[in-house]
């Protein structure tokens, strides 16, 4: 929906708030238009069912305000004496429109000061964990967000097994876009494995998918800056394929519900990036990476047929077993300091790193267009969108913007032969809506990222990964397992800054102790 759409949608709701409750709004002693007045009724609604004022903010903030109506249609009945459960049920299962009975078709009195303890064990039970529910989706969607690392593409930096704390109000909590959605799971339900969302999966412009809401965001206090670390929205998520495939097969996915992918902003907006022999050159220049940055490579190393010990092997491929090739040499992933310290063991003849040769074409590159023979180690140079910029259209450049004035910008692309036209309308040129960014991995080999499937969007930003807070091996074949391969040297470090990462462990640990000792002593002097 539009912000027009959505205006229009809320003085519906509004209609049938009034309608629903303006004889109740007099039984308890307020004005008929009250009422019909929008966020003003929810405010003396609130007086009525003697709940703080504040409760209206909740029922404004989406995926919270899922949470929070059914509690003000419950509290509302309570109000007039409707406090049995079958009420309770009702009001729920009517989504609220049970409250149109109690309008109409009863003789409700308004109970001014009633007892707002829960009636039984389950009353209280139910309303701690509906609170609680409502404070961590809170917390969850604007605030922090738990994050799990999949994949060795930021090896080194950031290990697979590696659960993450991601901030979302660095960059500015983005609103979620789709209204109906499991509070706290992201596209599928923990442990069932179900979609935690309603959407139309093949039609973006189906029913549940105009419900949704337009792209917003909280303003956040700090841009992306070049080669942070960011947590986003993978953009090919809903295609059915990135490698060129033009057949038009994709499964429709809302922007807040596609795959989350963590990789490094190697490239901002309005930058010009370059891949030469697998370094990354912005504006002409060579890269400087932060000292956390580990950037790797393939390389074979030849020993003339010899075994390399797995001790060997494992110092630099920790984790991963080094595979010896036909033509007698192993194939290692590792960092150029590595890949120099090897060269020194004397079972070492050669060390030479595996490349793409310039020039040679990897049609799972982007643009994917044989025009350009690029590879992931030979890219470039590549121009990075940055908002209200206006860049040239023809047969050229269209491979690089395309998918930008399609998908990311939602205008209606046409291309017949060397002219464009954009909204019905022929175009040369084109003026950017938003900011683009360059996500690639550090293990360079190992990542699939921006190289095969281009810019990502500024509105598909999640948040800045902050602190590590529990790190094991994800591979580990049970829990026991898990437990006992616990990192207990990445426990509460921070992900970004530089040097050594320093533990908070012994913090946490210390306010966990004193936060026990102070709920101890509180729970003693209350019995007393």
């Amino acid at each position: 929906m539009t912000f027009t759409e959505w205006f229009l949608f809320f003085l519906f709701i509004q209609v049938v708030h009034f309608l629903g409750t303006w004889k109740l709004y007099t039984k308890a002693g307020k004005k008929a238009w009250e009422a019909a007045v929008p966020v003003y009724n929810a405010i003396v609604l609130m007086q009525i069912i003697n709940r703080p004022k504040w409760w209206v903010i909740l029922l404004f903030i989406p995926i919270v305000n899922l949470l929070m109506f059914p509690i003000i249609w419950v509290e509302t009945c309570r109000s007039f004496g409707f406090n049995k459960r079958p009420d309770t049920i009702l009001a729920i299962l009517t989504l609220g429109l049970y409250i149109y009975y109690i309008n109409y078709f009863t003789d409700a009195k308004y109970i001014e000061n009633r007892s707002l303890k829960p009636r039984s064990p389950l009353g209280e039970w139910v309303s701690s964990i509906a609170f609680a529910i409502i404070a961590a989706t809170l917390v969850h969607t604007y605030f922090m967000q738990p994050y799990t690392i999949p994949t060795s593409s930021l090896e080194k930096t950031l290990l697979v097994g590696d659960y993450l704390f991601v901030s979302k109000f660095h960059y500015g909590a983005r609103v979620p876009m789709t209204t109906v959605a499991a509070p706290m799971a992201h596209d599928t339900i923990p442990g069932l494995g179900i979609k935690s969302f309603l959407s139309d999966d093949k039609n973006k412009d189906g029913l549940l998918n105009k419900l949704s809401l337009p792209y917003m965001r909280i303003p956040g206090f700090q841009k992306i800056k070049r080669n942070d670390i960011v947590v986003f929205s993978w953009p090919s998520d809903s295609l059915a394929t990135m490698w060129g495939d033009n057949s038009g097969k994709f499964t429709y996915k809302p922007i807040d519900k596609r795959t989350n992918y963590v990789k490094r902003a190697v490239g901002i907006p309005g930058d010009s990036l370059e891949v030469r022999d697998g370094y990354v050159f912005i504006n002409g220049e060579k890269t400087v990476l932060p000292d956390r940055a580990k950037p790797q490579w393939y390389f074979f190393v030849d020993t003339e047929g010899k075994e390399l010990p797995q001790t060997v092997i494992q110092k630099y491929n920790k984790n991963r077993e080094g595979k010896m090739t036909t033509d007698g040499k192993y194939l290692l992933n590792l960092t150029d300091e590595e890949a120099a310290s090897l060269t020194k063991n004397s079972l070492v003849k050669k060390v030479e790193k595996f490349l793409a040769p310039k020039g040679f074409y990897d049609k799972s590159v982007f643009p994917h267009d044989p025009k350009y023979a690029w590879s992931a180690d030979n890219f470039g140079p590549i121009y990075i969108p940055k908002k209200g910029v206006t860049v040239k259209l023809n047969s050229k450049t269209i491979s690089f913007y395309e998918q930008i004035i399609r998908r990311y910008e939602n205008n209606n692309l046409t291309i017949f032969g060397d002219d464009i036209y954009i909204n019905g309308k022929k175009a040369k040129e084109y003026t950017f809506k938003q900011d683009y960014y360059w996500m690639m991995g550090d293990n360079r080999q190992r990542s699939l990222d921006a190289r095969n499937w281009g810019y990502v969007p500024f509105d598909h930003v999640v948040g800045k990964p902050v602190m590590i807070w529990l790190s094991w091996d994800a591979n580990a074949p049970n829990f026991i397992a898990k437990l006992n391969s616990i990192r207990w040297d990445r426990m509460f470090t921070t992900v970004g800054g530089s040097g050594k990462p320093v533990s908070y462990l012994w913090l946490v640990l210390l306010l966990i102790g004193g936060y026990t000792v102070y709920s101890f002593r509180k729970s003693k002097k209350k019995k007393a």
